[in-house]
């Protein structure tokens, strides 16, 4: 077909670029942390099985041991007790899986407050300076939190009163999931949520309301800030986990440069 003909040669030609979006998945990628009596997620390992030796001479392999939502992962609506009878991530439409996506920067208020929370207002200003949202497509939050991913401790960035990390209010997150027509929400932390989200009403709002609506979240991104305001096109590859809430997952950006 001639159009995938012209992506293949504009790939080739470098005019346009492939982002990875995606954090190196490893035992030291961050997890979240929920707080008693709530069951947590185990971390990411690797167990040897070969390599190249008596095991097996001529190949290396793992096992591997992770939760869905470790790392750059993927949330699919049954993920949270409002999208109970929605997809698992097997079910997910495979159409989906590549969309329009645009990038809205709050980094500077994440960095003079690390509670930072967009609000309705936040986006309405960002529409009447690029346009809108895009129909069937992600919004990427930038916050800059992607720089803290190295460490576990400031990315969590938790104190005696629970973790203090950027997100968007419950009124703003149900503005977004139910009055507009985006598919999902993109963001650079361990999750969809403010690190405060336990406290909102309703308690993680993103959660409730995006995958209450059918749409989606990505988490743990990183390289947000090579995208584009607008105009790049989101590939998200999670694992068909039959059954699964989420996935792991290998996040790209097709870029026109």
């Amino acid at each position: 077909m001639p159009v995938l003909n012209d992506l293949l040669a504009a790939l080739a030609d470098g005019s346009v670029e492939v982002v990875d979006l995606t954090a190196p998945l490893s035992e030291s990628t961050p997890i979240l942390h929920l707080p008693e009596p709530f069951a947590n997620t185990v971390p990411f390992s690797l167990t040897e099985i070969s390599r190249y030796d008596d095991r097996g001479p001529a190949w290396y392999w793992n096992d591997i041991r992770t939760g869905e939502h470790v790392g750059t992962h993927f949330d699919a609506p049954v993920h949270w007790v409002t999208g109970r009878e929605r997809e698992d991530v097997a079910q997910v439409p495979p159409r989906r899986l590549v969309a329009p996506a645009v990038v809205l920067d709050a980094s500077a208020h994440a960095a003079a407050d690390p509670d930072f929370l967009l609000e309705i207002d936040h986006v309405r200003d960002w529409e009447k300076s690029n346009g809108p949202l895009p129909e069937g497509g992600w919004l990427l939050y930038r916050t800059g939190w992607d720089a803290r991913s190295g460490d576990s401790d400031a990315f969590l960035n938790a104190d005696e009163t629970g973790s203090h990390t950027p997100g968007i209010s419950a009124e703003c997150a149900r503005w977004l999931a139910e009055e507009t027509s985006l598919q999902g929400l993109g963001v650079e932390t361990v999750g969809t949520d403010a690190g405060a989200a336990h406290s909102f009403d309703p308690p993680f709002p993103c959660h409730s309301y995006f995958l209450g609506a059918g749409k989606y979240g990505l988490t743990q991104l990183q390289n947000v800030e090579r995208l584009p305001v607008r105009g790049a096109v989101l590939v998200a590859t999670p694992l068909p986990i039959v059954g699964g809430s989420g996935s792991p997952a290998r996040v790209l950006a097709l870029v026109e440069r």
